[in-house]
């Protein structure tokens, strides 16, 4: 079946295409194309693997930017260059899109988690010493995926040079794309990034009780739902009205969205998370369709309302998102 301004070539050719590749099955009783089977991610290093971290001789500080799904690699490349330098790691503060939005470490993400993480691979301090000013560190950009030729080459020297460093991590797309080559960074990036991040326990409660009431809506299917990123205030941007080209195409509305679960194969008993803050009358078509969709105002605790809904595009309803779409059973 075609999608309204799909090309002649452009179709879903059915469900059974879904049910045969290996991966996803359909049953009667999961009522779509549920994955089955899935494995646990489990990191691919130990930290036993690492020689002991010497004398740190400075300091490497950083900021969380870009949003939650950014913040891992930012991590992990600030792990990378640390190590390598034989630095102390600055706990990271967060900051948001809009100016001044800047947030402490603490609260979102549970330090003490972060500090035991990294124990053993990285030195960490909770702050700069007093003597130490933050007019005085040296701003060094890093590609996300540091390799140890470009800490050598851009970052040891100016180390060096000031003794302590401020790194930006920036994200070109040629190094977002999977490799074969391997780097002698590697097991300290993955030991970097593999369990750093865990919510501090008041954001934590709140993400665990948004999911566990999606689940109890979702009785029919299993428990399962699916987590969607659908954002008006995107839908609006004129970068999403695209060439008129059906191919070129990079944003969907609610019904384009609605239409594509229904042809394959989801049922319209299943339950939809939207990373939408407040219910907008353009939703209304995916609902018809889906009547159990929900926005974070329709199945966050009433109480934490005034907390974690307090402003648009706030690095708290980011977090919320992130981590159910991350624990959601299919994400668009």
């Amino acid at each position: 079946d075609k999608l309204p301004g799909d090309g002649e070539d452009a179709h879903f050719e059915s469900v059974n295409a879904i049910e045969n590749d290996g991966l996803v099955k359909l049953s009667k009783r999961s009522k779509g194309p549920w994955m089955e089977d899935i494995q646990e991610l489990k990191p691919c290093w130990s930290r036993t693997d690492l020689d002991e971290i010497e004398q740190s001789r400075g300091y490497v500080t950083f900021s969380l930017t870009n949003g939650p799904e950014y913040h891992v690699s930012q991590i992990a490349d600030a792990v990378v260059v640390a190590r390598y330098l034989t630095a102390t790691l600055v706990l990271p503060d967060i900051r948001g899109s809009k100016p001044g939005d800047v947030r402490n470490f603490e609260d979102i993400y549970d330090v003490d988690k972060f500090m035991k993480s990294l124990d053993g691979i990285v030195k960490v301090a909770k702050e700069l010493p007093n003597e130490i000013s933050i007019r005085d560190l040296a701003a060094v950009k890093v590609p996300n995926r540091v390799t140890e030729d470009h800490i050598v080459e851009s970052v040891e020297p100016v180390f060096k040079s000031k003794g302590n460093i401020r790194l930006a991590t920036y994200f070109p797309s040629i190094n977002m794309r999977k490799t074969a080559q391997k780097s002698s960074v590697d097991s300290v990036a993955c030991l970097g990034m593999f369990g750093t991040f865990e919510l501090q326990s008041e954001v934590l409660e709140v993400v665990d009780s948004m999911i566990e009431r999606l689940r109890t809506l979702s009785r029919k299917s299993n428990g399962k739902f699916i987590a969607v990123d659908l954002r008006v205030e995107i839908l609006e941007n004129k970068n999403c009205h695209g060439s008129g080209s059906a191919r070129a195409k990079s944003c969907y509305n609610a019904q384009e969205i609605a239409l594509f679960l229904r042809k394959v194969g989801f049922d319209t008993d299943t339950t939809i998370y939207l990373t939408q803050s407040r219910w907008d009358n353009s939703l209304g078509v995916l609902r018809d369709i889906f009547p159990k969709t929900y926005t974070k105002e329709s199945v966050m605790p009433g109480e934490k309302k005034g907390k974690f809904l307090e402003s648009e595009d706030s690095e708290f309803e980011k977090v919320i998102d992130f981590h159910i779409c991350s624990q959601s059973d299919v994400f668009v």
